[in-house]
């Protein structure tokens, strides 16, 4: 867990979301998690990469997030892949409703850490890339390597 300038430590990063979608607005939010999840997530057993969220009668949730067992959790222990209430206001969780409804947007959790003690959420409004959107991107990021190497070789 790398702890951040802003006193955050970040448990979980969904880097295949970053790859696969064109993120247009980032939320935080809590998430509702038992005892033996929040100590599993201490020891970084949690995996996002298949993680979505979705609105039910007014409330969000968030699923496809396995938070694997805590080994000494015993009978505390929950489903690992259970469907978990986020944390958000009413009108912040309308407005979200709203755009992914109307604009065909998908909500996917991004990144997972602790703010204090508190465990948060980085909600991500993403937009899906295509394929030759992904193929521009590793390309870029590619050429960014090369000239970040040659600017190094130069200057030793």
């Amino acid at each position: 867990m790398a702890i951040n300038k802003n006193g955050t430590k970040q448990i979980a990063d969904n880097r295949k979301a970053r790859h696969d979608y064109f993120i247009l607005e980032q939320i935080e939010c809590g998430i509702e998690l038992v005892g033996t999840e929040v100590k599993s997530l201490r020891r970084g057993g949690v995996n996002l990469k298949d993680a979505w969220c979705s609105v039910d009668n007014g409330e969000m949730w968030v699923k496809g997030m396995h938070i694997s067992p805590y080994e000494q959790g015993n009978i505390f222990n929950r489903d690992p892949m259970r469907v978990r209430r986020l944390l958000l206001h009413k009108k912040e969780i309308n407005r979200l409703y709203g755009k992914v409804k109307q604009e065909g947007l998908t909500l996917i959790p991004l990144t997972l850490y602790f703010k204090g003690s508190r465990v948060k959420v980085a909600l991500g409004l993403c937009k899906g890339k295509k394929l030759y959107d992904k193929r521009d991107d590793m390309a870029q990021k590619a050429a960014a390597r090369d000239i970040d190497r040659a600017m190094k070789e130069r200057n030793h």
